[in-house]
C-alpha cells in the first residue's frame, strides 16, 4: 500500500527532471560545489573566464565578421562546404502547403539529429555530389541528408523525403554502414546503437498513431502538428518543442533511469547533487533532446510560428563545449592521470564534465554578449553556441592535438553524444 501511495509522488518528482529548467538548476548546483572546492574530479577556475570569452569572441568575429549569426542547429551543418542542401530540396519538392514541408523537416532533422553521435576520429564520408570528403558531425549530416533524399527512410516511392514508421523499425545496423560507407577501413563508432535508436524511434511513432499520424500516416514529423497546437496564436515557446520531444520520444532512449514508471532519458548520477526528493542526487541532460530542439526552431519559422523563449534552453553538455573550458583552462582535472583513460560516459567524472558545461555556458555567454556590444534578446544562447563556444572548442582541439579529439575520452554507445 505505501508503495501505490508513493507512485504519484515519485513520477511527479520523475516528470520534474524532463525540463530545460531542471538541466540548469541541477547544473549550477554542481558548478557551485566546484567553485568551492569540493568536485572530487575537477576544478573550476572562474579567473580564466575572460579569456575563454576573448577566444570565443576571436572565433565570433572572423567567422560573422558581420555578427549576424544563425541559431545552433543541425541546418548549419546541411550547408556545410557552402552548398545549401537544403534549399535545394525546397525549391524541387512537390509539398502543397507549410504543413507538408514542416513534417519533411521535421523527419529529415529528427533522424540527422538522432544520427549525431561521436563519430569517431577515422571516418570519413564522401559527398557524391559534391566530390567533398567531410568527418564529424558535418559527415554524419550529409550523410544522413543524402539518405533521406535518396528515400532510404520512405516507404513510398513516389514521395522519398519522408521517414516511415514501418522503414525505421526494420533498419538495420548493415543499411546504416551502407549508406555512410562505413567499413573496416573506414570505422564509424556506435554502428549498432544508432540502428537501435532509430528502430526505438519506430515503435514509438507506429505504436502512438494519435500522435504521429494526425494528418499522415505514422511518422516523426508528426510531431509538427502536437507542438503547433501549443501555440498561442502564432507563438511558440522553445521549451514546448523540448517539452513534447522528452514526452513523446522518451521511450526511445536505452534502459537507464527509470523512476516512478519515468524513462529519464539521458539523466546520470551525481552524489553531491540535491533535491528535496526522490530525485536526490539525478541530473538531467537530454542533450540530444535540446540539440534537436534547437533543430526543429527553423522548420516551425518556415511555417510561420514565431518561435519565442529561445533561452529557456540551456547549453549543450557535449565534448567539444565541454572541451572549451578544459582547454582554455577554466576547468582542471584534479588527477591529471585521468586524462590519459577512457571513461564511462556514466562515470562521476563524465557527469560533473558535463554539468559544469552546461553551467559555465550560462556564465561565459555575458561576457562574450558584452565585449561584442550587443544584448541578450539580440544574441541568445543559442546564437553564442553557434558563433560561438562550439566552433572556439574544436579550434582549441584542433591547436592542441593534431587530430582535433577531445582533451577527455568518453565511452559512448552513440545514442549521448
Amino acid at each position: 500500500m505505501t508503495d501505490q501511495l508513493n507512485l504519484p509522488s515519485d513520477t511527479e518528482a520523475a516528470r520534474s527532471l524532463l525540463s530545460a529548467t531542471a538541466v540548469r538548476e541541477r547544473s549550477h548546483q554542481i558548478l557551485r560545489h566546484g567553485v568551492e572546492g569540493r568536485l572530487p574530479h575537477f576544478a573550476v577556475h572562474l579567473d580564466r573566464l575572460e579569456a575563454c570569452a576573448d577566444e570565443v569572441v576571436a572565433t565570433i568575429r572572423e567567422a560573422y565578421p558581420s555578427l549576424d549569426i544563425p541559431f545552433h542547429a543541425r541546418w548549419r551543418h546541411f550547408s556545410v562546404g557552402g552548398y545549401d542542401r537544403w534549399g535545394a530540396v525546397m525549391h524541387g519538392a512537390p509539398w502543397s502547403n507549410a504543413g507538408e514541408m514542416a513534417r519533411a523537416a521535421f523527419d529529415l532533422a529528427i533522424v540527422s539529429v538522432l544520427l549525431d553521435a561521436g563519430a569517431g576520429p577515422q571516418w570519413r564520408y564522401e559527398e557524391g555530389r559534391t566530390a567533398e570528403t567531410y568527418a564529424r558531425s558535418e559527415g554524419l549530416a550529409v550523410a544522413s541528408f543524402d539518405m533521406f533524399i535518396g528515400g532510404a527512410f520512405s516507404s513510398r516511392p513516389e514521395d522519398p523525403f519522408r521517414v516511415d514508421a514501418d522503414v525505421l523499425l526494420s533498419l538495420r545496423p548493415e543499411d546504416l554502414a551502407e549508406g555512410f560507407q562505413a567499413s573496416a577501413d573506414n570505422p564509424l563508432v556506435g554502428l549498432e546503437g544508432r540502428a537501435a535508436l532509430l528502430n526505438r524511434l519506430g515503435r514509438a511513432v507506429a505504436t502512438n498513431p494519435d500522435i504521429f499520424g494526425q494528418h499522415d500516416d505514422p511518422r516523426p514529423g508528426g510531431l509538427f502538428d502536437v507542438i503547433a497546437a501549443t501555440a498561442d496564436g502564432e507563438t511558440i515557446k522553445a521549451t514546448a518543442i523540448l517539452e513534447a520531444l522528452l514526452t513523446y520520444l522518451g521511450s526511445i532512449w536505452p534502459g537507464r533511469t527509470t523512476l516512478g514508471g519515468v524513462d529519464l532519458g539521458d539523466t546520470w548520477r551525481h552524489p553531491l547533487v540535491d533535491a528535496p526528493d526522490v530525485t536526490k542526487g539525478l541530473i538531467p541532460f537530454h542533450k540530444l533532446s535540446q540539440w534537436l530542439s534547437y533543430s526543429l526552431i527553423e522548420p516551425l519559422e518556415w511555417a510561420g510560428y514565431t518561435v519565442v523563449d529561445v533561452d529557456g534552453l540551456t547549453g549543450l553538455p557535449e565534448y567539444r563545449n565541454g572541451g572549451l573550458f578544459l582547454d582554455a583552462g577554466v576547468l582542471s582535472l584534479k588527477d591529471p592521470t585521468e586524462a590519459s583513460r577512457a571513461h564511462p560516459v556514466d562515470s562521476t567524472l563524465v557527469v560533473e564534465w558535463r554539468a559544469l558545461t552546461v553551467a559555465l555556458l550560462d556564465r561565459i555567454a555575458d561576457p562574450i554578449r558584452a565585449k561584442l556590444g550587443l544584448k541578450a534578446e539580440d544574441f541568445p544562447l543559442a546564437k553564442v553556441l553557434e558563433g560561438g563556444t562550439w566552433a572556439t572548442g574544436r579550434r582549441l582541439a584542433k591547436a592542441r592535438r593534431g587530430d582535433g579529439s577531445p582533451p577527455l575520452t568518453i565511452i559512448s554507445d552513440g545514442t549521448v553524444f
